[in-house]
């Protein structure tokens, strides 16, 4: 009896492996494009080799570019961070910033979780990096956990105080803070869930890991970025 041979069908591949994002441009399958910027366009400090270059020729196949970020900044202040990194700004339809996001909330308060908040907080911000304003929020900034409705992490320098100055202090202390916050069961607010972003060619800590640490200690945390719980 003769052997049947049977030839299986081919199968399209799962996953294409392309050489860089400029050859992903070239097959001009996509028409809108959502860019991370810490790590992907820049180091914080200066853009890498090639990207404003790659995002240029990009634009003239007709892309939309949108930063997405997780950065505690609003969009606003992002777009011109870019801006003085040598990027330019009509490259971009606009960014989408888990600061924005955060402020925007807080705002509004059409989110019933967000409008049960009070209006006292404890703000913990950047000094080096440079404060993060409050202003148009209606919140009063408090240093004592005791008079606190709920905690807004921007940074991870400094302690926001009522003057809209800043103290500038240690991880350590600012987890300190933390506990006696935790032991008032009062929420906390964090604009920017990442633990690290890179920084030139070190990794400077983010609010992430002061959220991660007020989960640790009992604390109701709300993450806002990506990925958002």
């Amino acid at each position: 009896m003769m052997a049947k041979c049977s030839v299986a069908p081919s199968v399209e591949p799962m996953f294409q492996t392309f050489n860089g994002l400029q050859h992903l441009a070239e097959t001009r399958r996509f028409k809108a494009w959502f860019l991370d910027q810490f790590g992907v366009l820049h180091d914080g400090k200066q853009p890498y080799p090639g990207a404003i270059s790659t995002l240029e020729k990009l634009a003239t196949t007709g892309a939309k570019m949108v930063i997405i970020s997780n950065s505690s900044r609003r969009a606003s202040t992002t777009i011109e961070k870019l801006k003085n990194l040598g990027f330019d700004p009509s490259l971009f339809v606009g960014a989408i910033t888990s600061g924005e996001l955060t402020h925007q909330y807080l705002q509004r308060r059409d989110n019933a979780w967000f409008a049960a908040l009070g209006r006292s907080c404890i703000h913990m911000t950047w000094s080096d990096r440079g404060a993060i304003s409050l202003e148009g929020l209606g919140l009063q900034v408090i240093e004592n956990a005791e008079e606190a409705d709920f905690i807004l992490a921007h940074g991870t320098e400094a302690l926001g105080l009522p003057s809209g100055l800043v103290r500038p202090m240690s991880l350590d202390g600012l987890e300190k803070i933390l506990e006696h916050c935790a032991a008032k069961k009062i929420p906390m607010v964090v604009a920017n869930p990442d633990f690290v972003t890179v920084e030139a060619r070190a990794l400077s800590i983010m609010p992430g890991t002061l959220a991660a640490k007020y989960e640790k200690l009992g604390g109701e945390v709300k993450w806002m970025g990506k990925p958002d719980k």
